[in-house]
């Protein structure tokens, strides 16, 4: 049997915690070894909550502990620092989003590291309803993707589900960008709810993006990972039909266009005694796409973060894949800093040339 993947963590905030509780679920897969904080006073308190020892500084978790792979889970001031660090002390990293915070930032984290020893924790696109949309798409379901607009999470987040949708790859791009403000009410945020049902003025952000030949929407209103008066929309166009949520258009054969629907397998409901748990999503009768940590009763978005952690470990390993590269981290981040210069100048904007956008250089 193969042994589980080690690894360490650079940071003790929210997102690194839930890291750490997701590899706690599957012990036979990930072991936590390590973790490194800036503080000293939080040494002893973060060596008591995760059980493992604790440094002050990056390369001595790793010199130390010698993972398979170091999560950098720290602000976006800091990260590139991080990583850097980690890299030069000959560690493979997780490194959380975005690498860097501005485009000089990334260009200057890429020279100084390039694509060989890192990725980035980009989970969208392996959450559930995503990577099964993502099946009929390279299954050619809907003929050639042309176009994806997505209305549900922000910046880099967004921008990778485009392109990962579209398969477009690495080059410049158009952007145009309008920002508009408008009353919404925000009954909920990260801590919960807010008991308070008093509209204020809350922006939506709208963008188009050109990548020459295909096209992406982006579309994200303050908050909207939590506002539930927000619905999420995601609509795939191609040659042959479109998928616009969970349902699918197209042309199956000649003179019939039918519509089908991906479904979700969820137990737990009635007089399912199986657990509360996404079984499988499937689509015209087979399944397109299984739930990798069944039984563990995972939210979407856990098992999105606890697969992209798995495929890490394998990574570092040797043994698949690169999950999300960096240079596919930086690209998506620079279109995302694209539509925030479109807003503020009021005018389309084109992303140039980057480093990263070479083959040779991603070694």
């Amino acid at each position: 049997m193969t042994s589980a993947s080690t690894f360490g963590v650079v940071g003790s905030g929210w997102r690194a915690e839930f890291f750490v509780r997701l590899a706690g679920l599957l012990p036979d897969r990930l072991t936590l070894v390590g973790a490194a904080v800036r503080r000293s006073e939080k040494v002893e308190e973060v060596g008591r909550r995760w059980k493992v020892p604790v440094y002050l500084t990056p390369q001595d978790l790793v010199r130390h502990q010698r993972p398979d792979f170091v999560i950098s889970s720290v602000p976006w001031s800091a990260n590139a620092e991080v990583v850097t660090a980690l890299v030069e002390a000959g560690a493979r990293v997780l490194s959380e989003t975005p690498p860097a915070p501005d485009a000089d930032g990334l260009r200057r984290l890429w020279e100084c590291v390039g694509g060989a020893r890192v990725q980035v924790a980009e989970q969208y696109l392996l959450m559930p309803g995503h990577a099964a949309r993502r099946v009929l798409v390279e299954r050619g379901v809907i003929g050639q993707p042309t176009s994806v607009q997505v209305s549900s999470t922000h910046m880099y987040h967004a921008v990778s589900m485009i392109r990962g949708l579209l398969g477009v790859g690495l080059g410049p791009v158009t952007v145009s960008a309008t920002r508009f403000r408008a009353p919404l009410v925000d009954p909920l945020n990260r801590d919960g709810w807010t008991g308070d049902d008093t509209p204020t003025d809350a922006a939506t952000t709208i963008a188009t993006l050109d990548f020459g030949g295909a096209s992406g929407l982006y579309d994200f209103t303050d908050n909207q990972w939590h506002n539930q008066l927000r619905l999420r929309r995601i609509l795939i166009r191609g040659s042959r039909g479109e998928i616009a949520d969970d349902t699918v258009v197209r042309l199956a054969a000649e003179r019939t266009i039918t519509r089908s629907a991906l479904v979700r397998s969820q137990l737990g409901y009635d007089l399912n005694l199986d657990g509360y748990d996404t079984e499988h999503i499937s689509f015209e009768g087979g399944v397109v796409y299984r739930n990798p940590f069944l039984g563990l009763r995972l939210m979407d978005e856990e098992i999105a973060i606890a697969s992209l952690l798995t495929a890490t470990g394998a990574w570092a390993r040797e043994e698949g894949p690169e999950p999300y590269p960096l240079a596919e981290a930086c690209q998506d981040h620079l279109i995302a800093l694209a539509v925030e210069e479109s807003v503020l100048k009021t005018t389309s904007v084109r992303t140039g040339t980057e480093p990263w956008h070479s083959p040779e250089s991603r070694t």
